[in-house]
């Protein structure tokens, strides 16, 4: 309908989702995550109001949070909640190791914030915080994996007046809690002292209002594939490519240099040439990696990369050249591959956060005045015009409207709004003024509580990937200290030929080196995501893709992935004689100077079957009940049910042009002549419970038909979820929806269940639950209000083109072609991958072991531990990596 008539938007009841009268519904304290907070910088905690256990076991009524760097331990968690809980009003206590924090619910009338942080330092742990301390967040965009934070955390650790710190790869940021008299300068120079530079810097009040900084443009991001980075890469590949030539295609064994007695052919020196520009940045990133105590992966592909060609000059006849040239290209594609999903990852935060705008317009003593919106204050009332976004949650004081909540709720029609209702920062005021009482500060909105929420499940999310770092982490190591000890004892212990020994501690270093190892997982994440890739499917990492090959259920947003997301005419319904024909052509008329969705569906669908309009005059508006105009010189209206009702129509007693078959059940029996229809009863309860908004069409006199109207299922939604749960999987449908409407769809589609009335706060909830009860969820979606969801999920999935640009960049895996059929396929290609993967890891460590056995017997060279350990299985895990590209999306 027009823009201005208000009407309601969800198809089938026509009452609003519940969620959105109660957005915290369900929360424990009743509050939600607005919870008041309480000041505690005295004490150095940050306490927040509560009713606490709502069991009755937790004795407090409020909540403190304290800093315990030192508390990096299962012992130092014990001793420091023993020592709390001594305390009287004490309640549950939350040690969190990882972050060095201590959450306690406790008794304000028994004990304070001070009485607590003396008992933690009664423990022996000092206590962060107060007004002594400041907090800062470094942007460090080229911190963009675990094993680059693990580099920045060493150096942070050892920095001069640094409390705390966590870092946040996929935000490329590093929060730093500081003494007040620390030097911030000497914390910066600590970070690039690990070879990551930092680009900016901001204090509490940054420029999100969360403290936190997020770097990468459009421009920077498209910049990764042309960098100098990439520009080595490529030339590096050249190389390699070019050695390959001369070696197997061209046979050269022509030796073109010699140096200390070591010659060189020309395939070797390509080789060497390509490891040199591709393993620049590696090596780099290595010798910081070892400056800074930290052997990650970048420390071993050096040690891989250098091993390889130490073992080759001191081996002599053996080369390990092109091994050495293979690693340092193909790890440095990983590289830029990371990089560049991360860069786009970054950007989601920054366009949630462009949805709130910047100012509003507030009614300080009957004056309009513009401020920020950080200046608004509880209570004040800001006046928001037609086509203005709110710019803060609250609540309806004066005028109504038509506002799309499509943000936040994901609602596919605008909702009605009017005096006492309650809307969200960031939705947007599609018609009338309105005037809205605010209800929370800025920051503390539902915006912003999503912008917090992405960032939080992001920041928190296990990275499966790791399981090769951390084994590599002990491997090494031993694996050197064996490499020295065969190489040392039986020379110095036994009087042994130390060449013969040292050769054998070199063939032990080598293998120590995990190449085959440290690349069977990313072989078999490219090839996954490259036959993806050509299928229509965007795999942002190794880490969804093994995810997704390990989830027990699916959640499924309905508006925009279930559904197409647009509303179309499903239904016309002619009454008194007037043809489908007639009807249309006088709801065109009528929608035609409509901006409403719901009118734009019924004009587009008139001009789609050839229906004419007619002369439009006089057009009106009738808020939260339908249009009025004169069409050729006659008034009619369009409109609610109830509009109709209140014009004097009785809609229990309407006649049909005929009893046609389709709609022959709803002839009632109940008057003195057939063709005779109850709406009120029969016809529009039916089509409402199809999940179907109901238009009616008529004149001042006649009522002249119906029009139904709704967001269609996509074709292939009720084969996928049958293809879905023929793999063993769960099928839950989440939406911001009604119930009616919710429970239409879900009968259409056959989903396993589904989850009504959701905010985004509530969807993440039901994430959360399926994750307490299956274990590992997928959840695809589409939506703004989708993505604090797809970020808590194991692996998120967005559908591409309909989706928004935050939905898609939160998201970890993207159906580029809106393919809903992909899904069961991305589901069978991750599955089968996770097998590969367990396959190569598997091998390759199998075949180190046994290599690592034989020599110290004599029966494992140099040139065996490479070819057999390194080569041959680098070729293995390869090839059987291959194999992935053969699953097809029709098999």
């Amino acid at each position: 309908m027009s823009e201005h008539d208000g009407r309601d938007p969800d198809p089938g009841t026509g009452d609003e989702a519940d969620a959105s009268t109660d957005p915290q519904e369900g929360d424990e304290c009743g509050c939600g995550d607005a919870c008041e907070v309480e000041s505690a910088s005295a004490s150095g905690a940050t306490g927040e109001t509560g009713t606490g256990d709502p069991t009755g076991e937790s004795a407090g009524s409020a909540r403190a949070e304290f800093g315990v760097p030192d508390m990096d331990c299962a012992s130092c968690a014990s001793k420091v909640e023993t020592s709390v809980r001594k305390l009287d009003g004490v309640g549950d206590i939350d040690p969190r190791v990882t972050t060095g924090r201590l959450v306690v619910d406790y008794d304000p009338d028994r004990t304070t914030p001070d009485d607590i942080r003396g008992n933690i330092e009664g423990a022996g742990y000092a206590v962060e915080g107060g007004p002594s301390t400041r907090e800062v967040s470094l942007s460090v965009p080229d911190m963009d994996c675990a094993s680059c934070a693990g580099k920045v955390e060493n150096a942070l650790r050892d920095a001069p007046g640094v409390l705390s710190y966590e870092t946040r790869p996929t935000a490329g940021t590093a929060v730093v809690t500081l003494a007040a008299d620390a030097d911030l300068d000497s914390v910066v120079s600590a970070v690039e002292s690990a070879g990551y530079e930092v680009t900016g810097t901001d204090g509490d009040d940054g420029d999100n209002g969360h403290g936190h900084s997020h770097g990468g443009s459009d421009a920077d991001r498209e910049s990764v594939w042309r960098s100098t980075r990439a520009v080595k890469t490529w030339v590096s590949g050249g190389f390699l490519t070019a050695g390959i030539a001369a070696e197997y295609l061209l046979g050269l064994e022509l030796v073109v240099a010699s140096v200390l007695g070591v010659s060189f052919t020309v395939a070797e020196v390509l080789y060497l040439l390509g490891a040199a520009v591709g393993g620049q940045a590696i090596l780099r990133n290595g010798y910081y990696s070892a400056k800074n105590r930290s052997l990650d992966i970048d420390f071993l592909m050096s040690t891989a990369i250098l091993s390889a060609v130490a073992a080759s000059l001191i081996s002599g006849p053996t080369s390990l050249y092109f091994e050495a040239a293979t690693l340092a290209f193909l790890f440095s594609v990983s590289e830029l591959l990371e990089r560049y999903s991360m860069d786009r990852t970054r950007d989601s935060l920054r366009e949630l956060m462009d949805l709130s705008p910047d100012e509003a317009t507030v009614l300080r003593d009957g004056v309009e005045t513009v401020v920020p919106v950080e200046e608004l204050e509880l209570d004040d009332v800001v006046a928001v015009k037609p086509g203005e976004k709110i710019p803060v949650d609250g609540t309806v004081v004066a005028g109504d409207s038509a506002v799309n909540q499509a943000p936040i709720t994901g609602e596919s029609v605008p909702v009605d709004k009017a005096e006492g209702d309650e809307v969200f920062a960031g939705t947007v005021n599609e018609a009338g003024y309105l005037e809205v009482r605010v209800e929370s500060a800025a920051g503390d909105d539902t915006l912003s509580r999503i912008v917090s929420m992405v960032e939080d499940a992001q920041s928190n999310k296990t990275e499966r990937e790791q399981f090769v770092e951390r084994f590599s982490s002990y491997y090494t190591p031993v694996m050197v200290v064996v490499a020295v000890a065969v190489a040392a004892i039986p020379p110095i212990a036994f009087g042994l030929d130390w060449v013969t020994w040292f050769v054998y501690g070199i063939t032990m270093l080598v293998l120590a080196c995990p190449c085959a190892f440290v690349i069977s997982t990313p072989v078999s994440v490219v090839s996954g995501i490259t036959s993806a890739a050509k299928n229509g499917v965007l795999i942002k990492g190794g880490t969804h893709l093994e995810a997704m090959g390990s989830v027990e259920a699916v959640a499924v947003d309905k508006t925009g992935t279930l559904t197409k997301g647009e509303l179309t005419v499903t239904d016309v319904v002619p009454l008194n004689g007037n043809s489908e024909e007639d009807v249309l052509r006088c709801a065109r008329g009528l929608e035609s100077r409509s901006e409403h969705p719901i009118g734009e569906a019924i004009v587009s669908h008139a001009e789609g079957t050839g229906v004419a309009g007619r002369e439009v005059d006089d057009f009106e508006s009738v808020t939260g009940k339908g249009v009025r105009a004169d069409l050729d010189g006659v008034p009619h209206f369009a409109g609610k049910p109830g509009f109709f009702e209140e014009l004097g129509f009785d809609l229990e007693h309407v006649h049909v042009t005929g009893p046609g078959e389709e709609l022959s059940e709803d002839v009632r029996q109940l008057c003195d002549r057939h063709g005779c229809l109850n709406l009120v009863e029969d016809t529009i309860p039916r089509l409402q419970s199809e999940g179907k908004t109901v238009v009616v069409v008529g004149t001042e006199d006649d009522l002249e038909g119906l029009v139904a109207v709704a967001d269609e299922v996509r074709p292939d939604a009720r084969e996928t979820v049958a293809k879905l749960r023929e793999a063993g999987l769960s099928v839950v449908m989440l939406t911001g929806d009604n119930e009616g409407t919710a429970r239409a769809i879900a009968e259409q589609v056959g989903v396993d269940d589904f989850r009504a009335g959701l905010l985004p706060e509530d969807k993440v909830a039901a994430v959360e639950g399926l994750l307490d009860e299956y274990g590992s969820v997928a959840m695809v979606g589409d939506g703004i209000n989708d993505a604090p969801a797809l970020a808590t999920a194991t692996v998120g999935v967005a559908m591409g083109a309909a989706g928004t640009d935050t939905a898609l960049e939160t998201a970890d895996i993207a159906l580029m072609a809106d393919d809903l059929s992909k899904l069961p396929y991305l589901y069978e290609l991750s599955h089968r991958a996770n097998n590969v993967i367990r396959q190569n890891i598997w091998a390759s460590l199998a075949i180190k072991a046994v290599l690592a056995v034989g020599v110290p017997f004599g029966y494992v060279s140099v040139a065996l531990a490479v070819l057999a350990g390194d080569a041959g299985m680098t070729m293995g895990v390869t090839g059987n990596a291959m194999r992935l590209a053969r699953i097809r999306p029709d098999e």
